[in-house]
């Protein structure tokens, strides 16, 4: 199987302190410098498979805005690794507005396959007021001078930016499909030690997401995204030890199953719809499923369980299958109809 194999770079040529962002914590890097990206990587080699499949992600900083000088010691580095054979591919995260064909030159030299932006929205109101530094054009013209020059690009979108409401999100949705990213990831905005979002909710001037509207902004995300052919790596972040640690999440929509939890949340959707649209009665329902998707459908604790057959219309089963679908027979307290 292929292995990512992360370099956190902690606010390494980041022009800007976004309101949200320690990234010393978040990632539980604290030096940016080359020496901690060879430690990195070579903790992991210690038990990665050599595959040509595997990949070294550069991640936690803006990679482009790096020095050139120090963005091709960094590249060169990797690159050695995949002269060993230890990875085969290479991929970064940067920020939209320092893409240009200088620094893409670069990366295409040392082989750079995927560029991840962190837009993190498409509403230029929502990212003046998380401090992010460019706009939603910029975002749009990065994307495309990147396919231009044969990138693969991934785009990160953030929930519960303040001043991101329920139109932003949608406007933020649209433009995303329009721009046809290869992949994305979402993220629920937390009140991370250390940011000036934690001045502010100290304040009493933010308020975070709860859980449950997290994972529904997150799924409306998800499934328009997936809808649109979009590939959806990730949602939620990594419950590392260091930002597990306790005090470095003061507050905000925090779980280490948070990607699950969105996935459940879409079942929980799609299962209501189907027993709202049935006739008044009782009935029985059947659930098909793959059996790695068992705890997902049935939701943490049984959660989505208990909401389908909450108002009594619906008995609910379980059955092994290769594909999800759902069967349903109309009963009453005697016999099967």
């Amino acid at each position: 199987m292929a292995k990512i194999i992360p370099v956190f770079i902690p606010h390494a040529g980041c022009p800007h302190q976004c309101v949200f962002c320690n990234q010393k914590t978040i990632s539980g890097q604290k030096d940016n410098g080359l020496a901690a990206a060879k430690i990195q990587i070579e903790e992991y080699a210690k038990w990665t498979k050599p595959s040509w499949e595997n990949e070294i992600a550069f991640y936690g900083g803006s990679f482009t805005a790096l020095p050139m000088s120090f963005q091709e010691e960094l590249l060169k580095l990797a690159l050695h690794y995949r002269t060993t054979g230890l990875i085969g591919k290479i991929r970064l995260s940067t920020r939209p507005d320092y893409i240009d064909v200088l620094r893409l030159a670069l990366l295409k030299k040392y082989g750079v396959g995927t560029v991840e932006l962190g837009a993190q929205s498409l509403d230029d109101k929502v990212l003046v007021r998380a401090e992010r530094g460019h706009t939603g054009l910029q975002v749009e013209e990065a994307v495309q001078l990147l396919k231009k020059e044969g990138f693969k690009v991934g785009l990160q979108f953030m929930v519960g930016l303040p001043g991101q409401d329920v139109d932003s999100l949608k406007e933020t949705l649209r433009q995303a499909v329009e721009l046809k990213p290869a992949i994305a990831r979402i993220y629920p905005l937390l009140v991370v030690r250390g940011t000036a979002l934690a001045v502010s909710y100290a304040e009493g001037k933010y308020e975070p997401l709860t859980l449950e509207a997290a994972v529904e902004q997150s799924y409306y995300l998800y499934e328009g995204l997936t809808r649109a052919g979009v590939k959806v790596i990730r949602m939620g972040l990594q419950p590392d030890k260091e930002l597990c640690q306790e005090g470095n999440i003061i507050a905000g929509p925090f779980h280490p199953a948070f990607g699950e939890l969105v996935k459940s949340y879409g079942y929980k959707v799609a299962v209501q719809k189907e027993i709202a649209a049935l006739p008044e009665g009782k009935y029985e329902i059947t659930i098909n499923h793959p059996p790695k998707l068992a705890s997902i459908v049935r939701g943490m604790h049984r959660e989505n369980v208990k909401f389908w057959e909450a108002d009594g219309k619906a008995k609910i089963k379980f059955k092994e299958s290769s594909e999800f679908s759902i069967n349903s027979v109309c009963y009453d307290s005697l016999n099967i109809i």
